[in-house]
């Protein structure tokens, strides 16, 4: 079977599954994307290994694997979303150490926050996304964003007839902070590891850029 490479294209939170966020993967030598929900710390942890400003001041579960690996001499080659059951997304993780591959079963949430960590890449079967894949619908605004951006939040997904809304979470108003301001409160969130108000306030400051 042949293997498909993916990129993440967004991540957002699904207003129609309670604490569960929708992970977008897109091909990289297609259209189709292929969306997977996740968890809230899951989510939370990819978006912090996307988001490169953010630093987190102590490290998180992945992160912490990344470290243990590496001073092991363990490196991960690759990502492999290799089944799909009822829903539900299973993958491998590719590790290499001292020229030996070995394959580890991972859920795939966790595989793909450990392969930004390690810049690994991720790939799927081609029959997976045969199955799984769709194309998403987007209004003319939201094409222009889709074709200048390549981490676009995804709005609505429609597959099948069915429309799943999922959005990106509300961001409160900075509007009146000065840019030094922001900055300032982007190290509190940081600091604090409030990081769904962190990515507020990046947005905020990249508006102002």
């Amino acid at each position: 079977m042949s293997l498909v490479r993916l990129k993440i294209k967004g991540i957002s939170y699904s207003q129609t599954q309670n604490g569960a966020y929708a992970l977008i993967l897109n091909e990289v030598d297609g259209d189709r994307k292929l969306p997977i929900v996740i968890g809230a710390f899951e989510a939370q942890s990819i978006a912090i290994a996307l988001e490169k400003e953010i630093k987190p001041p102590r490290p998180l579960t992945h992160d912490l694997f990344k470290n243990f690996a590496e001073r092991f001499d363990i490196s991960v080659k690759q990502v492999i979303i290799h089944k799909l059951v009822d829903g539900v997304f299973y993958s491998s993780i590719i590790c290499e150490r001292d020229n030996i591959e070995e394959i580890i079963d991972a859920r795939t949430s966790d595989a793909i926050a450990l392969a930004l960590r390690f810049n690994a890449p991720i790939f799927t079967y081609r029959t997976i996304l045969d199955k799984a894949g769709i194309f998403l619908k987007f209004s003319s605004k939201e094409k222009e964003k889709e074709d200048s951006d390549d981490s676009i939040m995804v709005n609505e997904i429609l597959q099948e007839g069915e429309t799943v809304e999922i959005t990106s979470q509300s961001s409160e108003s900075y509007q009146e902070l000065s840019l030094d301001e922001l900055h300032t409160e982007l190290d509190k969130a940081v600091a604090s590891e409030d990081y769904e108000k962190a990515a507020k306030l990046r947005d905020e400051i990249s508006k102002r850029k």
